[in-house]
């Protein structure tokens, strides 16, 4: 356990990541967080749920669903794109090892994308629309982004490059000191500052079902552009030396902006009392 220091603005913080023991086990802050977001999260969507044109007991049924389903997306997708840390000397991929979650390993795009297939699956399955749940779970997700950040900050990772800014991070890793980008933060930041933004400008003013849902997509992923540019630890294209969730990022951000660019110019071009 090393301290975790921001040398410019004189803090210095030493967390074990072990909260407590329960039964035996270890219980790590990492997964405390986690689950305070989702509680959080949850919170919020139920409560606002009706006013964005879904109902309470949709929003628990779909999060109880796209939960686990989002958890097991985003481990996918990490093993996925670093095969080679499940293989053996020989080469031969090691399914015990990949399916061990618990030992770390999750991608936030993973979770996304299972998560949003899982809750179009469950509104064909319950016979109701997609677009207003998914306007209230982009609020839920940029909660749950914001305050899962935290757990990253906790294990001391998803940090970036070197960096002489005054809110610099200084870390000891193998031994070695260096002073980088506090990318957690930077993120954790993003999301609040987007939650703010959909809740206070776009939400009074939706002119259509998905919109926030469209503008959570964009903020998000004109941020993480940005941010992953900046990580160390990032997944890559195979041997491209392309950033995987940097470019789907981008093309998530310009394809939301096209979708929410027509949505509004053809409500824009409807007609009082025509549909």
């Amino acid at each position: 356990m090393t301290p975790i220091v921001f040398p410019g603005l004189g803090i210095e913080v030493t967390i074990d990541r072990v909260a407590f023991n329960l039964f035996g086990k270890d219980i790590y802050w990492y997964g405390i967080i986690i689950a305070a977001g989702f509680l959080l999260a949850l919170g919020f969507m139920v409560s606002h749920a009706q006013s964005l044109g879904s109902s309470e007991d949709s929003v628990v049924d779909m999060m109880l669903a796209a939960m686990p389903a989002g958890l097991v997306g985003a481990r996918i997708y990490y093993v996925f794109f670093y095969q080679d840390l499940y293989r053996d000397g020989d080469g031969v991929f090691q399914w015990g090892r990949a399916v061990a979650i618990w030992d770390g390993g999750i991608a936030v795009y993973g979770g996304i994308i299972a998560g949003v297939l899982t809750a179009v699956i469950f509104c064909r399955v319950r016979h109701i629309s997609f677009w207003p749940l998914a306007d209230t779970g982009a609020f839920g997700l940029l909660i749950g982004q914001c305050v899962g950040r935290w757990g990253n900050f906790v294990n001391q990772e998803a940090y970036g490059g070197a960096c002489t800014a005054v809110w610099r991070m200084g870390l000891t890793v193998g031994g070695t000191y260096m002073e980088v980008h506090p990318t957690f933060l930077y993120e954790s930041l993003w999301n609040l500052t987007g939650f703010c933004l959909l809740y206070f400008l776009v939400r009074p003013r939706r002119r259509f079902e998905g919109q926030i849902f469209l503008s959570y997509l964009l903020w998000y992923g004109l941020g993480r552009v940005w941010i992953e540019g900046l990580r160390t630890d990032s997944l890559y294209l195979f041997s491209t030396g392309i950033r995987v969730s940097q470019l789907l990022a981008g093309v998530s951000a310009l394809g939301a902006l096209a979708v929410l660019l027509y949505g509004l110019n053809r409500v824009k071009n409807v007609k009082p009392g025509k549909e």
